[in-house]
């Protein structure tokens, strides 16, 4: 796969996530690939907004230009009362919303809950920044916006 995906390429992407979704009963638009969230990102075709806690943003990386509102906050990860409201405070209801977390597990709640708020085209990145565990119990080998090699920064 290349590093930019074509715009009929990125189209066909976001049609087939909503077909899967469908399929699958998923309640938000769709997941799509770190790759074609980048594509999709990167060709200003949507927003991405990282709900990960603002601690794994600074010490595990971020990705420049994306939309910072965590999802919840600190180290017990207490959900955040105000997600809705910061988002909608950010984006239009109508805008591409692609939402990214560590694996894709909190994600698909918020998309899930952006969705249930009016949102109409909220979609996950699938494995998250940091992908799942691996058989050392450890992230960032298994799948995940950093391991594909897409573009991110770290303080």
């Amino acid at each position: 796969m290349s590093d930019v995906l074509e715009y009929p390429t990125i189209t066909a992407a976001l049609r087939a996530a909503r077909n899967a979704a469908v399929d699958a009963a998923v309640p938000f638009a769709g997941t799509v690939h770190p790759q074609e969230a980048w594509a999709l990102f990167s060709q200003d075709e949507a927003k991405l907004i990282d709900v990960r806690s603002n601690e794994e943003q600074k010490f595990v990386g971020s990705i420049f230009g994306a939309i910072a509102v965590p999802w919840a906050t600190g180290t017990g990860l207490i959900r955040n009362p105000r997600f809705v409201r910061e988002v909608e405070q950010k984006v239009k209801k109508t805008d591409v919303l692609l939402l990214l977390c560590r694996s894709g597990k909190r994600s698909a709640l918020a998309a899930r809950a952006l969705t249930e708020a009016g949102f109409e085209n909220v979609f996950n990145i699938d494995e998250g920044f940091e992908g799942e565990l691996d058989e050392k119990q450890q992230r960032g080998r298994l799948g995940g916006w950093r391991s594909h090699g897409l573009p991110w920064v770290q303080d």
